[in-house]
């Protein structure tokens, strides 16, 4: 492979990985100061301005990561349809820097 391209490759991924990161980090940020019934995807996407999209796509990019994050095992969607922190995480102190 030509070093080149293999250097753009290699920083586009770590970009990429950066901001899948710093989104969720937002998420957790927002859910763990959100109310104890916790937010809909839309509630969360617009407060992030991420619940945007092509026509009649609107918010895959919130559920996208939520998913994501719901896998991780670190959220946790309700029968209403809320998104809260899972309990080991809501319970967690984080020391901000």
């Amino acid at each position: 492979m030509n070093d080149k391209l293999f250097t753009l490759k290699s920083t586009a991924y770590r970009i990429a990985q950066a901001a899948i990161s710093d989104l969720k980090s937002a998420i957790y940020e927002v859910l763990t100061n959100s109310p104890k019934e916790g937010l809909s995807n839309a509630q969360i996407g617009r407060t992030l301005g991420i619940y945007t999209g092509h026509v009649r796509h609107e918010g895959h990019i919130s559920r996208t990561l939520l998913s994501i994050m719901e896998a991780e095992g670190v959220v946790e969607q309700s029968e209403d349809k809320k998104w809260k922190l899972k309990k080991h995480f809501a319970n967690a102190k984080v020391e901000k820097a």
